[in-house]
């Protein structure tokens, strides 16, 4: 197991089936609010996605790669960085959510 993996395990441990679930439905009607392109996961990247969860805990990224094994060490780049659970994946969208100190989101238990 990689470290990538072994750490969004431990993050993913900390939501239950029912509280990913939930957020997936939350996730559905969310438009991306931060792109990933050609330049990839630079520093200014994760600096807006951490504003993003700062603010609304649960967002939805576009990641734009060539390569499917490259769109996945993006998506572990910027999960593991943020310290944020990966919610869900479809074609290149990235649904992460992680807890802010003042939570907006009210998971189910």
């Amino acid at each position: 197991m990689t470290a990538n993996n072994h750490y969004q395990k431990d993050v993913m441990t900390q939501l239950s089936n029912n509280q990913v679930k939930f957020l997936r439905g939350k996730a559905h009607s969310l438009k991306p609010i931060v792109m990933v392109g050609a330049n990839g996961v630079t520093d200014n990247v994760l600096e807006e996605i951490n504003i993003a969860l700062n603010h609304h805990e649960l967002i939805k990224i576009k990641v734009r790669a060539e390569e499917r094994e490259d769109k996945q060490a993006m998506i572990d780049h910027i999960c593991q960085q943020t310290k944020a659970a990966k919610i869900q994946v479809i074609g290149h969208n990235l649904s992460i959510y992680r807890k802010s100190a003042n939570p907006k989101i009210i998971l189910p238990k």
